[in-house]
């Protein structure tokens, strides 16, 4: 099941969809009775492309993921906790870079706001979550390995070295934390899936959302290059529209 997820998922994704749509558009201008249908989809997709490079559409799409849950700011209005859960969000152990740099963007940012909640809270422990999915070092090593080089404490941490993915991560810290109440950090755009699903089987996740793709300047301006498509944009639709088919697919299974 996890990997048949893997192979289709891709599929639905904007950039999967716009070049099918391309190639559609491409195929009917061979022939010189279909070319209207060959404009015709050849013209969608590169309007899919534009509005998927510039903020708005993004935006849209990411904003009622990232803004579900507020950041956890305010320490001392939760409950005691011992746990600090961070997820992993992809990694590679490439041995000729530096540590940093095996970590995804996503990674290194869920590492760096459960390291500053657990400085802020000293009593807890850091439960570092992911797999070796497609790699030959699990994800959760590399996270400690960055983690030990901060100043973590080892006896600080603990390892959950196999979960693959979402689901699997709440299953496996159900078992480490058992019904205490806990801080949850991972990316806000992975948050409502993340906690539906952990509470689902009785969790008690305290939401710390990090890794914003949205982000209102609180004096806004015009710069050259709001006028040009943005490929960080087209990232950012990417992620969004994964995590709407991620929730789609734990609700079809019942595990939301």
């Amino acid at each position: 099941m996890f990997l048949l997820k893997k192979i289709i998922g891709p599929f639905f994704l904007p950039l999967t969809v716009c070049l099918f749509i391309f190639l559609v558009g491409l195929f009917f201008l061979w022939f010189r009775k279909r070319r209207f249908l060959g404009t015709f989809w050849v013209t969608i997709s590169f309007i899919l492309l534009v509005l998927l490079s510039y903020s708005p559409v993004p935006h849209a799409l990411l904003r009622p993921l990232e803004s579900r849950y507020p950041p956890l700011t305010h320490l001392d209005q939760i409950p005691k906790v011992r746990w600090i859960v961070v997820l992993g969000g992809g990694h590679c152990s490439d041995p000729n870079i530096g540590m940093v740099s095996q970590l995804s963007g996503s990674t290194l940012f869920r590492l760096v706001e459960g390291i500053r909640l657990h400085r802020a809270l000293p009593d807890t422990r850091l439960i570092l979550s992911g797999g070796a999915i497609f790699d030959t070092v699990a994800e959760a090593q590399s996270m400690e390995n960055l983690a030990l080089a901060l100043g973590v404490e080892r006896e600080k941490i603990v390892l959950d070295l196999h979960s693959r993915d979402t689901e699997e991560q709440s299953e496996r810290i159900q078992k480490i934390v058992r019904k205490e109440p806990f801080i949850l950090v991972t990316s806000a755009a992975h948050m409502p899936r993340a906690m539906a699903l952990f509470q689902k089987i009785g969790l008690q996740a305290i939401p710390a959302p990090t890794d914003y793709g949205v982000k209102q300047n609180p004096r806004p301006h015009l710069s050259p290059s709001m006028f040009f498509p943005n490929p960080e944009e087209w990232a950012k639709a990417q992620g969004a529209v994964y995590e709407y088919l991620g929730l789609a697919w734990a609700k079809l299974r019942g595990r939301i």
